[in-house]
């Protein structure tokens, strides 16, 4: 079939999908969503996923219409009518169509979203060779935690990051405290031992981060979290990008400056074949 739409209970063509103009989502921001990627057309780590939505949907006291379980029927459901060997899913949940006013709407229904494309992986050279990125202060919501659709200063770092010639913007608060990038989570390897900042109000709670934590010590490596300047991450032996669908990525180079031989890594390049490539095979 296609790119495929789901909202509020119908399939039907992406080209053909609509929500009303005074939704709340497209008028004050008022949503959150969620990014799924399919390996041989499985979603990857769908339950944490569908956790971090309902977290994410919570902060903002935003009920969810469906069961966890009625979402992965609806998820499968797409996959199987989109066609594509390997699917990026979208889900959006917003308060509802109301009268533009700043407080919640009584009685609201809220609208759910899902979208399926063919998944766009990074390409094989970008990745071998790696990528660049550069710092900016942060100017974001105090509440970063929550993958709100607020993204417009994520928006225009990435776009200034690519003006600039670079892959990708790290978020860096006024203490030289670096958060995350733009849509990755990002990590710095240092004596064989790997680190990401720790969790705060200032960092999306990453699944593919969590993830690759929690898989290290069945690859007998040491790390976590932990605050990380950006001195740490311009002394580091190896640095890389985390993701949905970024899953690793190198960065061989921050503002300018070399990160340790100016190639991607020989742990950056272990995780990825560890815990991603095989389930492309």
């Amino acid at each position: 079939m296609g790119d495929v739409a789901y909202i509020n209970g119908t399939f039907c063509e992406l080209s053909q999908a609509r929500v009303s103009v005074e939704d709340r989502g497209f008028q004050f921001a008022d949503s959150v969503y969620e990014g799924i990627t399919t390996y041989r057309r499985e979603p990857f780590l769908l339950t944490e996923h569908l956790r971090r939505l309902r977290n994410s949907a919570r902060a903002i006291h935003l009920p969810i219409p469906l069961s966890d379980e009625r979402i992965t029927e609806l998820v499968r459901e797409g996959v199987r009518r989109s066609g594509y060997d390997e699917v990026h899913i979208y889900m959006q949940l917003t308060r509802g169509a109301a009268s533009r006013s700043h407080p919640f709407p009584a009685g609201a229904e809220p609208t759910v979203v899902m979208t399926f494309k063919a998944a766009i992986r990074v390409p094989a050279d970008v990745r071998a060779q790696g990528v660049s990125v550069m710092s900016r202060p942060d100017n974001r919501w105090g509440s970063c935690n929550v993958k709100s659709v607020m993204l417009l200063p994520n928006v225009l770092a990435k776009q200034e990051a690519l003006d600039r010639g670079a892959y990708d913007a790290l978020f860096v608060g006024p203490d030289q405290v670096v958060y995350e990038a733009s849509s990755s989570n990002v990590f710095l390897v240092r004596a064989g031992e790997v680190w990401t900042p720790q969790r705060s109000d200032k960092i999306l709670p990453g699944i593919t981060c969590d993830y690759i934590v929690e898989s290290l010590p069945r690859l007998g490596i040491l790390g976590g979290g932990r605050l990380v300047y950006l001195d740490d991450l311009l002394a580091a032996d190896e640095v890389f990008l985390a993701g949905t669908t970024t899953e690793t990525l190198g960065v061989v180079s921050i503002d300018g400056k070399m990160i340790g031989d100016g190639q991607v890594g020989p742990v950056t390049r272990r995780l990825y074949e560890e815990l991603f490539a095989s389930l492309t095979r």
